[in-house]
């Protein structure tokens, strides 16, 4: 939170304030009608919006999720009016504004991709038609690929390629819930789905199809013994589906998990590791 109040160049006192609104508005729902309630919870809207602040973000090497930020987001939806949208031919009915002034932020938004207002992208995104909603942070250089979706508050790095159809999954409640974590450089491969708070550590890379959950097995078998993970895929990785067998009553079958077949290398740069990564490991994209 220190940094975020650094980053607005605004007071901490005046960000305590903010947020003792909203944790009051909280635990008190008449309070969303008094107007100090309101404008505390848009100013945290609006520093979503501009990146100033965020649902979760990095401190000393872990991630911390904000609890406050995700309940001014909670408490927004309801002081919203359902309105009537025009775009071109087109018309929306939904309480949230789209996401505006791309230009400015140096966004390429081609048609039919929408985010909505509360969701930040940096400067370099580009998003095919696609789709990113309130509380995500996409970082600068990403690409969004056609059909991809970025859920709610999940975190999204700098330079990730998100393929065609991958599905981020969006959390705002329960509020201690931590958020999709794609780090920087990452490479997701079509229809991939990650889900329920995992991790994707920097710069790995997830083949198509990979299912991750938070208790999806994500097993090393690139050594000479299986590691086992749940919930985190390690730096640099390179991930595929897979399947274990598992004993039930009516016999063994194939249950699915991730398997870590390589590593992507430190010593050369992103394009040429990505490459030599799909290219030794034959990975699907």
């Amino acid at each position: 939170m220190e940094q975020a109040m650094d980053a607005l160049g605004t007071t901490a006192a005046h960000w305590m304030s903010v947020r003792q609104a909203v944790e009051s508005a909280w635990e008190d729902r008449s309070l969303c009608g008094q107007r100090e309630t309101q404008d505390a919870v848009e100013a945290v809207v609006a520093a979503l919006d501009a990146g100033e602040l965020r649902c979760a973000e990095p401190v000393n090497g872990d991630w911390q999720v904000n609890e406050w930020v995700k309940k001014a987001v909670v408490l927004y939806f309801p002081m919203r009016k359902m309105e009537i949208q025009e775009v071109g031919p087109f018309q929306f009915h939904d309480k949230m504004a789209l996401k505006r002034n791309h230009a400015e932020a140096g966004v390429r938004v081609v048609p039919h991709a929408i985010a909505r207002y509360g969701a930040f992208l940096g400067r370099g995104v580009v998003m095919m038609p696609s789709y990113v909603n309130i509380g995500a942070y996409v970082g600068g250089g990403t690409m969004v690929d056609t059909w991809a979706t970025v859920g709610s508050c999940a975190q999204i790095g700098a330079d990730v390629h998100l393929s065609g159809g991958v599905g981020i999954g969006g959390v705002l409640e329960p509020l201690q819930a931590a958020p999709v974590i794609i780090e920087d450089g990452a490479f997701i491969g079509s229809r991939a789905i990650v889900v329920e708070g995992v991790r994707v550590g920097r710069e790995a890379v997830l083949g198509a199809g990979v299912v991750l959950t938070a208790s999806t097995p994500i097993i090393d078998v690139s050594g000479p013994e299986p590691v086992e993970y749940r919930g985190s895929v390690p730096a640099r990785a390179v991930v595929i589906p897979g399947t274990r067998q598992k004993s039930f009553p009516a016999g063994e079958y194939g249950v699915p998990c991730a398997l870590i077949v390589g590593h992507r290398k430190e010593s050369t740069d992103r394009k040429t590791s990505l490459n030599d990564a799909l290219r030794t490991h034959a990975v699907a994209v």
